[in-house]
């Protein structure tokens, strides 16, 4: 750590925003460090001004651009003394409108009481002549501004809290921030975007405040809530493992944390529902699901003892969409359609013109879902690649269409939207443009009061859509309209809380068709019928054909494998079959660890694909090109990006550590600015987990397998990373990871209680 003492002399950089600033330092005469006696500082530097006095901390770096420069972690403000420093202070870009010529009159007037007079009594810069009435104001607001927030970061560093932190607090609650934080730090966490639990109980454990508070232990049991559902996807979880995870972080007794519970039961925070009765067989979706389910299920015997039943704890915003969602899509099926009937005479004269003027056959299963869905307030379709989803859909457009229908085409995200876009040759919206999210509110323009203006809605990738969005697409949906819902079911569940495909085909509450016939362009396809197979239990082929668009290329050598995958990506792929390394080709890995896991994979081949030619950024063991293909790991609403969407670096600013993201939407490109604080937000994007991959396609994909991945070799994971690829998918790794991927059949468990409460309002219509 170095510690200089000085003077600002110049801001070459700030982001009003979050503070970062650049500054030009000069030192003390003890402290010279260059022959022109100026430093640059850059950092989160709140309320700092030209002319000011400060004490820095802080770590040295060497920007490829500018060279060296202090990073500042902590420093103290000091306000000018001299003639010369106040007049550059004042007229520093402080205060709008007071320039060099005004701040001298004021230092005239004064001379060295004038920082005094304009904290103590602002009203006497009346008596300057040249000081207008708006002057004297604007000084005064402005002096009050900067000493509030020169008293949070003083406050909050006193504490040992980043700097950045205040910069957030400060633009959230304003003067009141040290009351807030003194008051509540936990609040913190519920309204300043960027700060966590985490970061709210380090700053209550430095002010003091008992472990075992209620206020820490409130926001700590919510906190853990939100992980179960962002990481496991859960919606609610069982008493005993809700107590169990918080007493691990909270080191909490369990009777405090049982008396935190019944405050958030009372403040309705959060549900608590009684234990579950097991499902009737008829809503069990397969063997293999229920073995998967039955491991978890707390009402099994363990070593001959039965477990007792625990109650379920709902965060509020789960239960809500839960409850909800079951009661909206009773309304919705038992209300009447705004659509014309068709009698079954007229079902022939339809298919007949399908074939005649579309040169569409549709297969008897097609058939069964064009019909379903027309007639069928609430239908799913589900089935493999390749077994005619889109052609369905496309037959159903067009009659829609013939009956002047009003119809809405969505999906999860922007690419998926894009792709359905391409499939049916129609617009087609994410499901946040569709409903109109508002960013600045978090909150869905289109609702129960401003329902949406379609008689149809037709959401693609529906595996993808979690409880949580589900509830907000019922909620804008009119009574009278006809919802269909695709995907695939075999496919990996959503990112966010719930499994809603699943549990709403295990309940066989909705009209459901399952395509499952290979159409014959789709057996042409190595990838389609390897993928269908490996969903079968069985071993993909990997016989070696020159015009095949599948391969196996086994390798038992971890680095051996990662110079492999390294090598197709760069050099075999693009001579021998014309895919663009970044824009065609993707790698899927099961997991970020490893020698062909995303994090080292990605590094590799950003050294290769795009090595540095001009500027980049360094953050810690990360760095960032200009030309580097990144992912949006979160959902940022204010930018309209959201997790999983991947774009292309086009700018970078060394000066303020910013840049600029291209991302293709479904409505062409949007380009997307990040400051410092939000690159964490970003990661490198040339090898991504599957997870990550879902709802996209890309041209070519190249799949590593270790059993060292064992723990998510899963069936389901593997046929949602091979049905990723376009048209070439390689396989590199071990047979027998192979092999064990194949045999795996552990459905991921997720507690969800959707199905329960859509049979509990059985019967439905007919």
């Amino acid at each position: 750590m170095q510690k200089l003492e000085g003077s600002v002399e110049s801001i070459v950089f700030r982001n009003e925003d979050n503070h970062y600033t650049v500054a030009r330092f000069r030192t003390t005469d003890s402290q010279r460090l260059f022959r022109d006696d100026l430093t640059t500082i850059v950092g989160t530097l709140p309320g700092v001004q030209v002319g000011e006095l400060l004490s820095v901390e802080g770590e040295w770096e060497n920007d490829p651009r500018y060279g060296r420069q202090l990073h500042v972690l902590t420093f103290i403000q000091r306000l000018p003394t001299s003639t010369e420093g106040m007049i550059r202070y004042l007229s520093s870009g402080l205060i709008k409108g007071i320039g060099p010529k005004k701040a001298k009159l004021i230092v005239d007037h004064f001379g060295a009481q004038t920082l005094a007079i304009i904290e103590q009594q602002p009203d006497l810069l009346n008596k300057v002549k040249g000081i207008s009435t708006k002057d004297r104001d604007q000084i005064a607001k402005t002096w009050i501004e900067q000493n509030d927030i020169k008293e949070l970061h003083l406050f909050l560093q006193s504490h040992e809290v980043a700097m950045n932190v205040a910069t957030r607090v400060y633009k959230h609650y304003g003067k009141e921030s040290i009351k807030v934080i003194r008051e509540n730090p936990y609040q913190l966490a519920q309204d300043v975007s960027g700060i966590g639990f985490r970061t709210a109980d380090e700053i209550a454990v430095k002010l003091g405040l008992p472990f075992d508070s209620i206020p820490r232990l409130v926001s700590g049991l919510e906190y853990v809530l939100t992980q179960a559902a962002n990481d496991d996807g859960h919606c609610f979880l069982y008493e005993n493992d809700l107590l169990y995870r918080s007493s691990e972080i909270l080191q909490a007794p369990q009777e405090a944390l049982q008396r935190a519970i019944e405050q958030l039961k009372q403040e309705k925070s959060v549900f608590v529902e009684p234990p579950a009765q097991p499902l009737p067989a008829a809503s069990r979706q397969s063997p293999q699901e229920q073995t998967a389910l039955d491991e978890d299920d707390p009402f099994l015997e363990e070593e001959g003892e039965e477990l007792a039943p625990q109650s379920r704890i709902y965060f509020a915003p789960f239960w809500y969409a839960e409850q909800g969602s079951a009661r909206l899509l009773r309304i919705l099926l038992k209300a009447p359609s705004s659509i014309p009937s068709t009698s079954q005479q007229q079902w022939e004269v339809v298919f007949h013109l399908l074939k005649q003027k579309r040169n569409m056959v549709l297969t008897d299963k097609q058939r069964e879902a064009v019909q379903l869905a027309y007639t069928k307030k609430v239908c799913i379709l589900t089935g493999g690649p390749g077994t005619g989803k889109s052609t369905s859909i496309r037959a159903l457009l067009m009659l829609l269409r013939t009956r002047k229908v009003n119809v809405a085409l969505t999906a999860p995200t922007g690419r998926a939207a894009k792709r359905l876009a391409e499939a049916t040759g129609a617009e087609a919206k994410t499901l946040h443009r569709l409903l109109e999210y508002a960013p600045h509110d978090n909150s869905y323009q289109r609702n129960e009061d401003n329902p949406l203006p379609f008689q149809f809605v037709i959401v693609d990738e529906f595996s993808m859509v979690d409880i949580l969005l589900f509830y907000h697409l019922l909620k804008a949906l009119p009574r009278d309209a006809h919802l269909l819902l695709v995907g695939d079911a075999d496919q990996l569940p959503s990112v966010g809380p719930g499994s809603v495909l699943r549990d709403l085909l295990r309940s066989e509450a909705l009209p459901m068709v399952r395509l499952t016939e290979l159409f014959r362009q789709a057996q042409q396809s190595k990838i389609i019928v390897n993928a269908h197979r490996i969903n079968m239990g069985q071993v993909p082929s990997t016989k070696i054909e020159a015009t095949s668009d599948f391969f196996f290329m086994a390798e038992e050598d971890p680095q051996r494998m990662q110079q492999l995958i390294l090598d197709l990506v760069h050099r075999r792929l693009p001579a021998r079959y014309h895919f663009h390394p970044t824009t065609d080709i993707q790698v899927l890995s099961p997991m970020y660890k490893g020698a062909v896991g995303v994090t080292i994979l990605n590094a590799k081949l950003q050294s290769q694909l795009n090595p540095l030619t001009t500027g980049q950024l360094e953050l810690g063991d990360r760095i960032l090109r200009v030309g580097d293909k990144v992912m949006q790991i979160r959902n940022n609403y204010d930018k309209g990006v959201f997790n999983g969407d991947v774009g292309w670096i086009r700018v970078i600013n060394t000066e303020n550590s910013s840049l600029k993201v291209e991302f293709i939407e479904e409505n062409g490109p949007l380009f997307v600015s990040y400051n410092f604080h939000e690159l964490d937000e970003l990661v490198l994007a040339y090898a991504v987990t599957v997870h990550k991959s879902q709802g996209s396609e890309y041209p070519a994909v190249v799949i590593p397998l270790m059993r060292e991945h064992r723990m998510l070799l899963q069936r389901n994971l593997l046929y949602t990373a091979i049905t990723r690829a376009k048209r070439f998918c390689v396989l590199v790794g071990q047979p027998a990871a192979l092999e064990m991927a194949v045999r795996n059949n552990r459905v991921e468990h997720r507690n969800t209680g959707l199905t329960e409460r859509l049979l509990t309002m059985l019967p439905f219509p007919e």
